[in-house]
């Protein structure tokens, strides 16, 4: 039997959720060089993939964080999947903007939460984790006691594993990095040759460059 990462792997392939462009790599927000880009934002386009998105990651709550009484959201690009499990679970939803807004209150903790409150966070994707460890500290600082965070995809970049460590938040994925190009692999996204040069983006992402910049 297929095992949930590769199988949920796939369908982010299938709908380029994921692109993998070892040839042309992205350049990410942070100004990062890489062979793949990540939108898992497009799940919500289609309707198999988001249920199937939406049951397993409320299943993860279920399962290891039961005494969840908020989902929480890391803004933005997780807000509509925290707000579909939150929805699925029957517990309320928050998210937690990166910037406070400009007007009204100010706010950055947006919906109904209340200090003490067991909370559980919710984030599409993974990379540094700097947008994750953000939104903890300010659940923290809001007296929220947070149990825990669920994500779709994690990179398993060291940094990212090394900082959750050292916050003592646990981290449980739906699927992953290794999956990911397992499933690349299977499907004939990307070929052996290619493996080569997403380890070596994936051992140094920040330092990366593509053979195509170097040849220039």
């Amino acid at each position: 039997m297929e095992s949930l990462d590769l199988t949920l792997a796939k369908k982010l392939l299938k709908i380029n959720a994921i692109m993998l462009q070892p040839d042309r790599p992205f350049l990410w927000g942070n100004g990062w060089n890489a062979p793949i880009y990540n939108d898992n934002k497009i799940t919500l386009s289609y309707p198999d993939v988001r249920r199937f998105v939406k049951v397993e990651l409320s299943r993860l709550i279920l399962e290891n964080f039961p005494d969840a009484e908020v989902v929480a959201s890391v803004a933005m690009g997780s807000i509509a999947m925290g707000a579909l499990v939150a929805d699925t679970l029957g517990l309320p939803f928050v998210y937690v903007r990166d910037v406070p807004k400009d007007h009204g209150l100010e706010n950055l903790i947006e919906g109904n939460f209340k200090p003490g409150q067991h909370v559980v966070l919710i984030e599409d994707l993974v990379s540094t984790g700097q947008n994750a460890i953000k939104a903890l500290h300010e659940m923290r600082l809001a007296g929220g006691d947070v149990l825990g965070m669920v994500a779709l995809f994690t990179y398993n970049f060291q940094q990212a594993l090394d900082t959750f460590m050292a916050e003592d938040l646990k981290l449980i994925t739906l699927t992953n990095y290794d999956a990911m190009m397992e499933a690349a692999l299977a499907t004939g996204r990307i070929s052996e040759p290619d493996v080569n040069t997403f380890e070596l983006w994936h051992d140094a992402p920040e330092n990366w460059t593509p053979a195509s910049i170097e040849l220039d």
